[in-house]
């Protein structure tokens, strides 16, 4: 059975910072594309970041460019996201997700794995 789980989310003031981690297990992901989206209340799901198998290829929503890195560890089948300058708007669920492809998208339609969340609050 294929698994994502999401670690690291909590509560943290503006200007702090969270790593969140993003384990799977059941298969490899290391030949596939992974992305982070989030989930605020009242809202749709969102694109965070996306990155290609081999790491070398990031892609981020300009509301958090400059401030999240994505990253991945194939040898721990495992994807980061290292949140800096946090303010109140990113406060969400925020969710990892596998594609079974290869080639990066940042439409949540596009993946068909999914973790079960990890709220981060973000508060000013």
């Amino acid at each position: 059975q294929v698994q994502l789980v999401e670690s690291g989310g909590g509560l943290v003031q503006a200007g702090g910072s969270l790593r969140l981690s993003c384990a799977a297990s059941g298969r490899t992901f290391s030949r596939n594309a992974m992305g982070w989206f989030r989930q605020a209340p009242g809202k749709g799901r969102e694109f965070v970041a996306a990155i290609n198998w081999s790491g070398d290829n990031t892609y981020y929503a300009d509301s958090v460019k400059g401030r999240f890195t994505i990253s991945r560890d194939n040898a721990k089948n495992t994807m980061y996201l290292q949140m800096n300058s946090l303010i109140p708007e990113d406060t969400a669920v925020y969710y990892c997700a596998a594609r079974s492809r290869v080639v990066v998208t940042t439409s949540s339609f596009s993946y068909d794995y999914w973790g079960q969340g990890t709220q981060v609050t973000v508060s000013s």
